[in-house]
């Protein structure tokens, strides 16, 4: 005798349908405050080559650069190893291709930078989410990805 459990979705949960509005916004908040942390950290591990200066303005470009390669990584990791941030998790979506499978380097790439200058036009390509008939943002349509429901979850 099998111990499989069904895995029973409320309506609108179905693993090809696309999580609302609220739901993508909470998963995002969840993460940002993830990313600062790790910010933060990278932050501290700069400390001994400043010997515990602030960055000079010299240094303000490679700093940002460093950040933003953090970042990316962070974002990338998640996203191309089962396809979830742990924001994600959380909320039980998953990041893949319009075909659900896992997304790639490039992919990951190329979300990551739309969605930044996305949320760099006031956020309105993550507004799009509620004209688009997909509910999809500017970068998941520039990336060929999207987020749908984890049916691994309860």
């Amino acid at each position: 005798m099998s111990s499989k459990k069904k895995t029973i979705l409320k309506p609108g949960q179905s693993p090809a349908s696309a999580p609302g509005f609220l739901r993508r916004l909470a998963a995002l908040i969840y993460d940002l405050f993830l990313l600062i942390a790790l910010l933060f950290l990278a932050t501290a591990l700069l400390l001994p080559f400043t010997t515990g200066e602030a960055v000079s303005v010299q240094q303000l470009l490679i700093y940002r650069i460093y950040l933003l390669v953090i970042s990316f990584f962070f974002y990338g990791w998640f996203w191309t190893h089962g396809g979830q941030t742990l924001g994600l998790r959380a909320w039980k979506i998953k990041v893949l291709t319009f075909d659900q499978k896992t997304i790639n380097w490039y992919q990951a790439l190329l979300r990551f930078a739309t969605a930044i200058v996305s949320w760099s036009f006031f956020g309105l390509g993550f507004l799009w989410i509620l004209m688009d008939k997909d509910q999809r943002s500017w970068y998941d349509h520039l990336s060929k990805t999207a987020l749908f429901f984890d049916p691994q979850k309860k």
